[in-house]
């Protein structure tokens, strides 16, 4: 059925001169095909082998039936586009060479070839999928790729490799295997929205992309979920990190970011990560069943923080600094589901102020071999004198308006069926290249 509505659609959108030209498989068919159409022709692929690489230079459709298949045998980008206005939709693109300097890829749009529209395809193992490289506006929908699994993460490719390609839409993909599914350097105003991620380094990977949408994604298995890096405005809203090893969102070095109705959950080590990150806004999102809840560090300023939920978190908060956080806007807070709470007059806030950490956190964090002396009887009075006097209390995060309940984000039944096949997957360790800790590594 959504095969036929895109061929409905490709359809209503050509000009009125356009002409169907139908193609048989076999070597430089298509090729020749190409050279011979006109400006707004549509290629009808029937099912078959097609032999690429292949370069589209003017306006044209390419229209498969969902088993036409283009390979490029290795050799350079299977489909590069480089005209206005090109559709590509039901074909299957496989084969790119391995060469990532010139980034082999299924399909590229690059500079001057704007308003492409890559719809209902298949990609399998390229060394990345769809390579959007300075084309304008492009539309990238529907697509299922599958990339390649080289022993070492680094050396495979990504599912969308997006650079300063304004205007980008890429939406209701689904994203298996290679590097990361989306990563997108030196661009702007892309909206990243609806797709599904697995068995990747990084479902979004943002560097210096400003003034975009990351929203309603979902990322199960991944060793990081959503990554905002040295991008300014970027809403991240309604994603899922379910099962991811390191991060499930991780801001840093971005500022003016809002981060809202996410869901992370599940073995994470970090729910959140925020490295030198300033001026976000980070509401109604669900932090559960991570090593640390949020992990705030190397001078951040200027967050707000309110109507999140931390739930049965190993650590609620590591906030690694010494000045007083105030975790509440406007007489509202967060839940914390280690606070013991009450509520005489029913407004829904806790009636105690929620202080995650002391000084024996501190202490840990900087000195773990303290850990050996956690039940000690001094520690206790340490503990006990700071309950008892707050004043003794050193810098770090007060939520003076604790919430009594939790926000509640479904999960689709599709989607907790992945989730449960990923479960408990990092306890057994890793052979992959990455070491999330190092920042120069992303």
């Amino acid at each position: 059925m959504f095969a036929r509505l895109i061929a409905l659609f490709a359809m209503l959108s050509t000009p009125l001169w356009a002409a169907e030209v139908h193609v048989e498989p076999g070597a430089g068919s298509l090729a020749a095909a190409i050279a011979g159409a006109d400006p707004g022709d549509v290629l009808l692929l029937s099912g078959g082998a097609y032999l690429g690489p292949v370069i589209i230079d003017r306006t044209l459709t390419l229209q498969g039936d969902g088993r036409a298949t283009v390979d490029g045998a290795g050799q350079g980008t299977v489909i590069t586009i480089t005209g206005d206005d090109v559709v590509l939709t039901g074909l299957h693109v496989t084969g790119s060479g391995t060469d990532h300097t010139e980034i082999d890829s299924g399909i590229k749009i690059v500079k001057g070839a704007d308003r492409s529209r890559i719809e209902g395809n298949r990609l399998t193992d390229n060394l990345h999928g769809v390579d959007v490289h300075g084309g304008l506006d492009s539309i990238v929908r529907g697509n299922v790729i599958e990339g390649r699994r080289n022993h070492r993460m680094n050396e495979r490719g990504n599912g969308f490799y997006v650079w300063n390609s304004p205007g980008t839409v890429i939406e209701g993909n689904t994203v298996r295997y290679g590097r990361d599914g989306i990563f997108s350097n030196a661009s702007k105003k892309g909206t990243y929205r609806g797709n599904l991620f697995r068995d990747l380094r990084f479902a979004v990977h943002y560097m210096y992309t400003h003034d975009s949408e990351v929203s309603g994604n979902v990322s199960i298995g991944n060793h990081l979920g959503f990554a905002i890096m040295f991008s300014d405005r970027v809403v991240v809203k309604d994603n899922l990190s379910l099962g991811d090893r390191e991060h499930g969102v991780m801001l840093n070095f971005a500022n003016g970011a809002d981060v809202a109705g996410n869901l992370v959950r599940g073995g994470t080590r970090k729910c959140l990560f925020i490295y030198n990150a300033h001026k976000n806004l980070i509401f109604r999102n669900r932090f559960e069943g991570c090593g640390i809840g949020i992990h705030f560090t190397a001078g951040s300023e200027r967050n707000l923080l309110t109507g999140n939920s931390f739930l049965g978190n190993q650590e609620q908060v590591k906030y690694v600094g010494t000045r007083h956080m105030e975790w509440s806007h406007e007489g509202r807070g967060n839940f914390w589901s280690d606070h013991p709470a009450f509520d005489l007059n029913g407004d829904g806030i806790a009636d105690g102020v929620f202080r995650p950490n002391d000084l024996m956190d501190h202490i840990l964090w900087s000195q773990p071999a303290a850990a050996l002396l956690t039940g000690s009887p001094a520690v206790q009075l340490i503990r006990w004198s700071q309950s008892s006097f707050p004043a003794v209390m050193p810098g770090g995060v007060t939520d003076s308006h604790p919430l009594m309940q939790p926000i509640i984000i479904p999960v689709p039944d599709s989607v907790a069926v992945f989730e449960a096949e990923v479960a408990g997957r990092w306890t057994k360790g890793t052979n992959d290249d990455i070491d999330l800790d190092d920042l120069g590594s992303h």
